[in-house]
């Protein structure tokens, strides 16, 4: 097909060959086959072992208020920050919000993984009221899951710049810090209305690439945290 390529099956020799959008073709061929979602890996294929990022996904459960997933986003960031970790934003095209953060590909996805997850079970311990760890509708009545479960092996994000597939086909749009407070929703952008952002672009994400710091230091910095809170 013009402009996907198939990628060698050695990259995850159990799983059918992952393929790749090569150019811009790709994309409009993918749009005959009715292809709506893209999601991506938090790894690169040149070294798919060592993931570059990590993903929280801000789900919200029944009852939760748009304004209280705005507030929670500006919590989580200022954890990671503490942790000496960037966070940047993008909309998830559905009902939350997505806070990426690169990071140096010196780790393996157990690492990585087991990192978000002791973030995650952080949050939910020190925030209770707010935050859970658990996946499942029935765990998150009233609260929030951050979900670090897309950091492991195999697991995707959606892409930013796709369509979802759901009522209203919403668009995951990058933005910045500073246009949360007037984004409506996670799917704030769909189909009908994405075409003016296009020429924004990527910018509220630039800086990113330079933003990648080893987790190494993040690591000791929350297990210090933890063996704090614990002394008490």
């Amino acid at each position: 097909m013009a402009g996907i390529v198939q990628l060698p099956p050695s990259l995850d020799p159990e799983h059918p060959p992952l393929l790749a959008i090569a150019q811009s073709e790709g994309l409009v061929q993918a749009a005959q086959f009715n292809v709506l979602e893209f999601h991506t890996w938090n790894a690169r294929r040149d070294k798919i072992l060592r993931p570059d990022r990590m993903t929280f996904d801000l789900d919200p459960g029944e009852g939760v208020a748009w304004p209280a997933v705005q507030e929670a986003a500006e919590l989580v960031r200022v954890l990671l920050q503490e942790l000496g970790l960037e966070p940047f934003l993008k909309t998830s095209g559905g009902k939350g919000l997505h806070l990426v953060v690169p990071i140096q590909r010196r780790h393996d996805w157990d690492t990585v993984k087991g990192f978000s997850k002791a973030i995650v079970q952080h949050l939910a311990a020190t925030v209770p009221q707010r935050f859970v760890a658990k996946s499942g509708p029935q765990n998150r009545k009233g609260k929030i899951f951050v979900d670090y479960l897309r950091n492991g092996w195999g697991a995707t994000t959606v892409s930013a710049w796709s369509l979802r597939a759901r009522p209203g086909m919403g668009v995951s749009v990058p933005i910045g810090w500073s246009e949360l407070e007037q984004v409506s929703s996670g799917a704030h952008w769909g189909i009908e209305s994405i075409e003016a952002r296009f020429r924004k672009g990527n910018a509220p994400w630039d800086g990113y690439a330079q933003a990648a710091v080893s987790i190494t230091a993040a690591m000791k910095r929350l297990a210090d945290a933890g063996s704090s809170s614990g002394d008490g």
